[in-house]
């Protein structure tokens, strides 16, 4: 857990995923047309810990546990939470207030 927490303080925005994910392929895609540059830590594609941090995003109440998004170091949800923050146009605020976007 404490680990996830170091990762999560990287950047403004942070993605765990898997490289076979559609949905953290879909997350990810948004996140670069919106132009944010996240964090993105592929577990499927770790060397070491991936079924650990896996196993943390699960505790922290992440199902399925990717994609799992941070922003601002608090966690945002998977992929319907974050596609309905978008939809309800308070993706972008969020993404200010955190300093991911300027405009």
């Amino acid at each position: 857990m404490e680990r996830v927490s170091k990762m999560v303080a990287e950047k403004p925005v942070v993605i765990f995923s898997k490289s076979s994910c559609c949905m953290s392929h879909t997350i990810k895609s948004l996140f670069c047309d919106l132009g944010v540059h996240p964090a993105v830590h592929e577990l499927d594609e770790m060397q070491r810990g991936g079924r650990e941090i896996e196993a943390a995003l699960s505790r922290l109440g992440c199902n399925p546990t990717v994609p799992a998004v941070f922003i601002g170091g608090e966690l945002v949800g998977g992929e319907s939470e974050v596609m309905s923050l978008h939809l309800q146009r308070s993706l972008k605020p969020m993404l200010k207030r955190a300093g991911a976007l300027w405009v």
